[in-house]
Formats: structure tokens, sequence, C-alpha cells
């Protein structure tokens, strides 16, 4: 077990999702935590005392570029702050490093694509961090749907919150055009988890949003329309209860997740009901999501797979989220096809 090949990660940013990444690196079997770097002297070092003080031999920066020119990393996890990750991934790719990047990857379409031909050039891995869809829920979920349970999928409801503590308020600090707010920080869980359960694309986009002084979107509600009468309701906000849930109504019952953001000892419970009298409540084994994410994508690199979360996927989340903004922004509905003319 130990002569496994494993892959050397660097994490470039000492954000606060290090409380979660880090320890799943060190936890992972195919990775191993090699470096991390801050631009913030000192930040580096200190959050790995606070979250792997065991390791031995990791490498601390306080320069980002430094961590990129390390030729013993193989692959960086990049949570930086939202309006950088394009600019951030596009420099670690030409340094030849496979990117895990934070969600959201970038905030326009065509920042995907720049990433998309660069990861093609130096053929490197590129996969956006949406660490919820490594829980063997969503696949039980799914695997639900595909035996025909509840019919055909009609609707998808998918609500995000919780109440801003005042450590968090750096979320309201940039207008949602920078990448601030609700929207960018939960409401692509919501639109990413919606999109899961419709096997066509989206084709126009409606919703509202209540904004802090800055321009970020503190609440934001809307809909998604998949054609042929079928819809995905969001809602996700900074200023309500904690809520991560999402319901699934198709023609003969339906299917509710009732909490996709998991810590590793919860015990996931999903429940589902037919027109025709039955009710269940399901409990999953408890797991760490985030360990399997970096589990994935350490095995995908390693051994020439495919990511489960496409760039094309990352291209079609994007795509709805700047047309919820745009929409929220000038009150009427945003077809797919003008947001990203």
């Amino acid at each position: 077990m130990t002569n496994e090949p494993k892959l050397r990660w660097g994490i470039l940013g000492a954000a606060r999702i290090n409380e979660r990444l880090m320890p799943a690196i060190v936890e992972a079997a195919n990775a191993e935590l090699a470096a991390i770097a801050s631009r913030r002297p000192g930040a580096a070092a200190q959050t790995l005392a606070q979250y792997a003080p065991q390791l031995q031999g990791v490498r601390t920066y306080d320069d980002l570029d430094a961590l990129l020119t390390d030729t013993e990393i193989d692959a960086v996890y990049l949570p930086l702050a939202n309006h950088e990750h394009a600019e951030w991934a596009l420099r670690a790719i030409s340094h030849g490093k496979h990117v895990l990047c934070e969600k959201p990857m970038a905030l326009a379409v065509a920042d995907i694509d720049a990433i998309a031909a660069a990861a093609r050039q130096h053929q490197v891995t590129v996969m956006e961090g949406f660490m919820y869809r490594f829980h063997p829920q969503h696949a039980r979920v799914l695997e639900l749907i595909n035996s025909g349970l509840i019919g055909e999928v009609r609707s998808v409801r998918a609500s995000y919150s919780f109440m801003m503590r005042p450590a968090r308020m750096y979320r309201l600090t940039e207008s949602v055009t920078r990448g601030g707010g609700a929207l960018w920080d939960i409401g692509c869980y919501a639109v990413h988890s919606a999109r899961l359960f419709f096997d066509q694309p989206a084709v126009a986009v409606t919703a509202m949003s209540h904004y802090a002084d800055s321009g970020a979107d503190i609440t934001t509600s809307g809909a998604i329309d998949f054609g042929a009468g079928k819809f995905a309701h969001f809602d996700f906000s900074f200023a309500r209860a904690r809520r991560c849930e999402y319901e699934i109504i198709g023609t003969q019952g339906g299917i509710i997740c009732h909490t996709v953001w998991q810590l590793p000892g919860d015990v996931p419970v999903i429940s589902w009901w037919t027109e025709d009298g039955r009710k269940t409540e399901e409990r999953l084994a408890a797991c760490n999501h985030f360990r399997l994410e970096i589990e994935h994508f350490s095995d995908c690199v390693l051994n020439g797979k495919t990511p489960l979360l496409s760039l094309e996927d990352a291209k079609n989340n994007c795509q709805i989220l700047v047309a919820a903004m745009q929409s929220a922004a000038q009150g009427r509905v945003i077809t797919l096809a003008e947001s990203c003319a």
C-alpha cells in the first residue's frame, strides 16, 4: 500500500475552506500535501499548523508564484477569491499543474473557454470543486430516479441558506459582478444540484435579488426554464436559517435530499414518496465528500481518467448564474442564448 503512487498537492491560498480540504488531502489514500502558499506573511504556516499539525516536511510560501514554480507539486487546489479563480487557474495551468478550482471556476463563460483551451494545450486535468457531488447520497437519488420510482422529473427546488456571521462578512464586500454575494457563494450549488436531474439544457432564467450596499446579493430567488414545462426553482440567502436541501418532483412521486452539505460524521437522510401511497426515509452511511473529491481527482490525474465534472459542466453552470445575475439586475427573463451573446 505504501508503494502506491500519490498525487503531490499544493494549496494556493490560506482560505477558510482549508479547514475541510487540508485534512481531506491528508486522509486521501492517493494524495499527499506537499506545500501551501499565501500572500499574507505567515498565513500559510499558520494554516498548516492549525489544520494539519501532524505533518512534517510540507513547504510553506508567502508568495503564490513560488508554489507554482515548485517542480515537486503535481496539482494545485485553488481557493482564492471568486474573481481571482480564472486568472490563477490559467497561471497554474501554464506551469503544467493540474487544477482543482474551488467553485465558481470563473465569473464568465469566456474565461472557462480559455481555461479549457489552456488545459488542452498543456495536457493537464482541470475540474471545478463541487465537493457535494462526490457524496454517495446523490448517486442514490439518481438511482431512484433512473429506476422510474417517481416517473419523469418535472420540477426541482433547491434551497441553500445560512445566517451571515461577522467572520463571513467578507462575502459581501464585492459586488455580485465581481463574484461577491450569495449567488456566487451558495447559489452556484443550488443551480448545479438542480441541473443534475434534467436531461435537457436550460433555455431561460428569471431571478430577483436583495442587495447589500456593496452590490452583493444577500438573497436571490428565481427559476430556470428547461422547456416542455420543466422548471428548477432556486432560493439562496445569507439572511435565513440554515438550509441545504433539494426536492425533486416527478409525474409519480418525489424525492428530498435533506442535507446536501454533509460533515464527515453526519448521517445522510433521503426521503421519497409515490402517488400510490408508498413513503420511505433512507439513512445512508456517513462519509467525507471532501476526501472523496480529492481521491477522485487524484485518481483521474494518476490514471488518465476523465473527471466526473467536466469543463462543459462548469460552462453550463456559469451561463445560468450569469443569466440569473442579469435577470435580477434588469427585471426580466434572460434567455440562455442572449446571456452568452
